[in-house]
């Protein structure tokens, strides 16, 4: 049986032993050290190298997840494995238990198609701007969406473009003559042929994406199924998804019926109409949307990033597609694999009750302001006192910062995250940014990297 040793700080180590003896049983033996900082989260290589005597009689050490420095230099110099446990002592239960089953989110089965519906409109810089934006966000394939009444001129021009950039790319129109020019070329795909245009196929290479003459009409999507696979061409079938409240729990039962019917055909699901047509997180809407098409082994999905509330759709579709492809793989539930659809709330927001930060509260002894969140509202404590409130310009008078212009406006900055936190039930963590998941485009931390000083601690 392993033996694990947790460095910590003195205010957190009361909490660590509470959550090490609430999990026992243990596949591991353990036992806690203090290194003589108050705070575990300031805690640095350098630091445990100057406090912590070698050698350390454990399989493996388990530091703060904030600790800074470079861990394979502590586990060379210790000969033991150094890792970086969760930024919350309440945590360790689940990471643990992702410990001993991790999920590969690096495998997914569902593509993007990222259409830019627009792209008549742009010049070609443009397109390729957009379509390396999509591309960062996930995409395997861009779409080019023409517009019925709006002249493509340069539709080839975008084609090449794009390939020459190595996208692959797909032609959306309900023209002939457009599908014709972007297969020609050099388009990978062709949405949408049926029955009545599936001509076009044989007159290019392009992958052709399957659609009934009309979305009541199975068996013309069936016959236009049978007539590519008669002849070997590859193609998706796409039955349409409709919006909200439009059909859409019908078109849902044509996908479930399309693959009873063909259990191995490819096939494309166009989340856009979905995700653009409701007012509502596009994160959720993706989830439920890209767990269907685990389910129902989706080849595609063609999607959208046109009104302001579904900019990252595209990521979002990308995350989703991984997660539920790792919950079907493994058989379990989609929870507990990965938080960054849960851009709005968090799982477990608050690791705290109010009591607990009571009690680190009353055993601080500096005059620095510490920030924590509860079910209860906001908590700032030092050793002047512990104020607890849900609003911060209440809480603020009783920080008397009117001479310290820095501390005030810092104070200021992390008293409005805290709020946000405890009133959407978001985790808070002072000095840290709010975490909006997969909504935003975060900065990888470099952990192995010092702290630059923020804007309030620098000299001026």
């Amino acid at each position: 049986m392993d033996h694990i040793v947790f460095l910590t700080g003195r205010l957190a180590e009361k909490s660590l032993l509470r959550v090490l003896e609430g999990m026992a049983p243990t596949p591991f033996t353990w036992e806690i050290r203090e290194i003589g900082l108050q705070v575990a989260a300031l805690m640095t290589a350098d630091m445990i190298r100057r406090r912590v005597s070698a050698p350390l009689a454990a399989q493996r050490v388990i530091v703060p997840g904030r600790c800074r420095g470079e861990l394979a230099a502590l586990s060379a110099h210790y000969g033991v494995p150094f890792e970086r446990g969760p930024e919350e002592v309440k945590d360790l239960p689940q990471y643990f238990g992702h410990a001993a089953k991790p999920f590969d989110l690096t495998r997914y089965e569902t593509g993007i198609f990222a259409e830019i519906v627009d792209a008549p409109h742009l010049d070609l810089d443009a397109i390729a701007a957009r379509a390396r934006a999509y591309a960062a966000q996930g995409a395997d394939v861009i779409d080019l969406g023409c517009l019925p009444d709006t002249p493509f001129a340069h539709l080839e021009d975008a084609v090449r473009r794009l390939k020459a950039e190595g996208h692959r790319v797909s032609v959306d129109s309900m023209r002939t003559d457009e599908l014709l020019r972007g297969g020609r070329a050099g388009a990978d795909y062709l949405m949408s042929l049926n029955l009545d245009t599936l001509w076009i196929a044989d007159e290019v290479s392009a992958t052709p994406i399957l659609v009934a003459r009309h979305p009541g009409d199975p068996a013309s999507l069936d016959a236009a199924i049978e007539h590519c696979a008669a002849r070997g061409r590859p193609f998706l079938a796409d039955p349409i998804l409709d919006p909200i409240p439009f059909g859409l729990a019908a078109s849902i039962a044509r996908y479930v019926q399309l693959r009873a019917r063909y259990p191995e055909v490819a096939i494309m699901m166009g989340i856009g109409n979905v995700t653009e047509l409701t007012e509502a997180d596009t994160s959720g809407i993706n989830a439920v949307l890209l767990g269907m098409a685990a389910e129902l082994r989706v080849s595609a999905v063609l999607t959208t990033s046109v009104s302001q509330h579904a900019r990252r759709a595209v990521r979002e579709a990308d995350v989703a597609r991984r997660v539920m492809h790792a919950a079907r793989e493994a058989q379990v539930l989609p929870k507990g694999i990965d938080g960054d659809l849960a851009t709005v709330h968090a799982r477990r927001p608050f690791p705290y009750s109010a009591a607990e930060i009571d009690e680190v509260a009353r055993e601080v002894r500096d005059p620095n302001f510490r920030v924590q969140v509860s079910a209860e509202g906001l908590h700032v404590y030092n050793r002047d006192g512990h104020r607890r409130g849900s609003d911060p310009f209440a809480l603020y008078p009783q920080l008397h910062l009117e001479a310290d212009g820095g501390h005030a406006f810092y104070m200021g900055v992390q008293l409005a995250r805290a709020e946000i936190a405890w009133r959407l039930g978001k985790r808070f963590d002072q000095d840290q940014p709010l975490d909006w998941g997969c909504a935003i485009e975060r900065d990888e931390q470099d952990l192995s990297a010092w702290c630059a000083p923020g804007e309030t601690m620098k000299k001026r």
